[in-house]
């Protein structure tokens, strides 16, 4: 039998009469493992706090690692610590603390010394927070620096449970920002910009106006633990030269800082006031779970926008100060790789680093309920480690929706799906809308750029499918989207390519949707819920938001000007404005029930694409569609647009009477605009037509 370095050196000691306690007061160097060792290096131990045998045992994987401290503070913002141990390593690398006593509610750290030289990170005088915390009490500083909560996950779930029930393309996913979604004051929330303030009852905003527009998932940007405020602008720091954000700050949260912690911004004492410290109480944890629970009361799913390519660039992040050559994808200088864009690049394929991203997923499953996962720039995932996460996390839940953004220094939306993930289809958004409003418009605006014609149309409607020249192996993989919080809202693109500003200057007329605007907004809304697959929209959407730059206390050249990353900005240029929903109730109401009527007929989102026939206008090329013939179902569709913004577009009809159930400016909720239409219909310009009929 083999027996570990510590199972070994703790019978020496405990021999000689040393109590348990005692193999942690002195130095303990070792020889650290080498490069050469990276790929064999593995274990199954549970990692950080986890109570076994009702001791309690802290573990950290450092291969390359000389010696290992754990610190332990009675107070979140203890200068000094109580207690400091030597953790003892493995035959495989990772790092053992076993405490004599129980040490809920006091919080700690590890400081990690290794090899030193160009390109190294180690560095003993940083106290770093455990990478596999569970709950993170951090300084408001860029540096983010963290101490660890020794907190219980004690929550009671009741009888709650995952709500995806099978297809997703019976998911209507709201993708949304958490803060974004109560912080405005017409949210009429009395804990804005919060977990709990987002499911607030009797109020505007939050999970009251979600179900309201009647989507059954709900996708946040970023929840874990990330980077809030970045470096000073225009101030010199060790890391860089800030010349691009006066904000200072890192709003959406694509800078992740802790793989199994929440937000604690988010949480119901949100505060980044200079030099104080967030989630100190831990009390985010319980909001957040408390927030999954009420969404799932609703039958609405909850996705997380989760980032495993690069974590933040600026802060204490833990990975980087345990092992950066493990850890991370360097240059032959040791510099950090960033093809992300976003400082470092995460080594997805290291064997531990690979099982870190899996333990994560499967931990917000567990713990939070989370019912899938939309992957941050997924091509900078190695495809085993790709296929693992599938495939572990649906032994936990079989239904989970894997989602991937499909590109990330390469694009390969079909390899994802040969894998069996969904991913965004940018293919679907740039032929609808367009790339950009400038030289790019798609086909609501009557364009047919980038090779765009009524064949790519048809295949984006009905699933992008590889059969047909696509991306998918089946519709099921592809999320149709037509905004999302990358670049211009879809009412911001239609403004510009419009041209459009207001009278008289005012940011509530400049927010009014009507006319031409209208007319657009609404073809584009037509589509996206008359498409095979997953449908996904942007909080805001529904409205036709803008995101025009809102005015602050710092200096920003472009307030006023409509902004296509607004990233950085904690303010009114993202926050919802609940006011301006009830002044474009027009388009609200019709998305809706658009979505209604996509809920209540699945032959609009998932039938097979061989039960799926071409429609097209005799007189217009911009005339597009397709007819529905489920044989499973007791009913006939006809799908009808018309993209020419000048010319009427005259279908033929199957034999009738067909029932009109939605055009442009209608949708039915159920009930029959119009009945007994035979022979033809002639659809307006920028017209719809969505038509139904009994089988004989």
């Amino acid at each position: 039998m083999k027996i570990s370095l510590i199972t070994a050196f703790m019978l020496v000691l405990l021999g000689g009469c040393m109590t348990e306690n005692d193999v942690y007061q002195s130095p303990q160097k070792v020889q650290p493992f080498t490069e050469k060792d990276f790929d064999r290096l593995y274990s199954d131990k549970p990692l950080g706090m986890n109570v076994e045998d009702g001791r309690m045992v802290f573990r950290l994987f450092a291969p390359r690692a000389t010696q290992v401290r754990i610190l332990f503070y009675k107070r979140y913002n203890d200068p000094e610590p109580e207690e400091i141990f030597y953790m003892v390593r493995d035959d495989d690398g990772v790092w053992e603390y076993v405490s004599p006593k129980k040490r809920w509610g006091t919080y700690y750290g590890y400081t990690v010394s290794g090899p030193q030289g160009p390109g190294e990170m180690f560095d003993d005088s940083i106290v770093i927070a455990d990478p596999y915390s569970i709950a993170v009490s951090t300084k408001n500083h860029f540096t983010h620096e963290g101490r660890s909560i020794v907190l219980k996950d004690d929550f009671n779930w009741g009888d709650d449970t995952w709500v995806i029930s099978g297809d997703l393309r019976d998911l209507i996913i709201y993708e949304t920002h958490l803060r974004d979604l109560t912080a405005h004051q017409s949210a009429g929330s009395s804990k804005p910009g919060t977990y709990t303030g987002t499911v607030e009852k009797e109020i505007t905003g939050g999970l009251e106006h979600i179900k309201k527009l009647g989507v059954n998932a709900v996708q946040f940007l970023p929840l874990m633990d990330f980077g809030n405020i970045e470096i000073p602008y225009k101030d010199s720091v060790e890391r860089k030269y800030n010349t691009w954000n006066p904000y200072e700050r890192n709003h959406w949260g694509y800078m992740t800082s802790y793989f199994f912690a929440p937000e604690s911004y988010y949480a119901s004492n949100p505060s980044l006031k200079e030099g104080g410290y967030s989630g100190h109480d831990g009390r985010q944890v319980n909001e957040m779970k408390e927030m999954v629970k009420a969404f799932h009361k609703e039958g609405i799913a909850v996705l997380m926008d989760v980032v495993y390519n690069h974590v933040s660039e600026y802060d204490y992040n833990p990975l980087k100060y345990i092992d950066k050559k493990y850890y991370f994808r360097l240059d032959e200088n040791g510099n950090f790789i960033s093809v992300s864009g976003c400082g470092n690049d995460y080594a997805t394929e290291r064997p531990m680093a690979r099982r870190l991203i899996v333990d994560s997923v499967i931990f917000w499953m567990k713990h939070y309920h989370i019912d899938g996962f939309r992957f941050d720039l997924a091509a900078m995932i190695d495809e085993e480690t790709c296929s693992l996460i599938l495939e572990e996390a649906r032994k936990v839940n079989p239904n989970v929706a894997v989602i991937a953004e499909p590109w990330g220094g390469a694009y390969k939306p079909d390899r994802f799906s040969e894998l069996d993930w969904a991913a965004w289809n940018d293919q679907f958004r740039n032929g609808i809308k367009g790339q950009n409003p400038y030289n790019r418009p798609g086909f609501i605006f009557g364009r047919w750029d980038d090779g765009i014609n009524r064949n790519n149309l048809f295949r984006f409607l009905t699933g992008t499918l590889i059969n047909d020249g696509g991306l998918f192996q089946t519709s099921e993989h592809s999320v149709n989207y037509l905004e999302s919080h990358d670049d211009h809202t879809l009412g911001d693109f239609i403004r510009l390519f419009l041209n459009w500003t207001p009278q008289n200057k005012s940011v509530e007329e400049y927010h009014l949707v009507k006319g031409d605007m209208l007319q657009l907004n609404k073809l584009a809304a037509f589509a996206l819920a008359t498409s095979q697959g997953v449908m996904m929209i942007h909080s805001g959407q529904e409205f036709a938001r803008s995101k025009v730059i809102a005015p602050d206390n710092v200096h920003d050249d472009h307030v006023g000007q409509i902004d296509h990353n607004s990233y950085e900005k904690d303010n009114e240029t993202n926050y919802i404005n609940y006011g301006i929903v009830a002044k474009n109730k027009a388009l609200f109401t019709y998305y809706a029930n658009l979505i209604d009527l996509r809920k209540h007929y699945p032959e609009l989102r998932k039938t097979d694409r061989k039960y799926l026939k071409r429609r097209y206008s005799d007189n217009v090329q911009m005339g597009i569609g397709y007819e529905i013939q489920n044989p499973e179902s007791d009913k006939l569709f006809i799908v009808l647009m018309n993209g020419d913004p000048a010319r009427h577009a005259i279908y033929k009809l199957p034999e009738g009477p067909w029932d009109l159930i939605a055009d442009e400016a209608e949708a039915g909720r159920r009930e029959p605009l119009k009945k007994g239409i035979v022979g033809q219909i002639v659809l307006n310009p920028r017209g719809a037509a969505l038509l139904v009929k009994n089988k004989e």
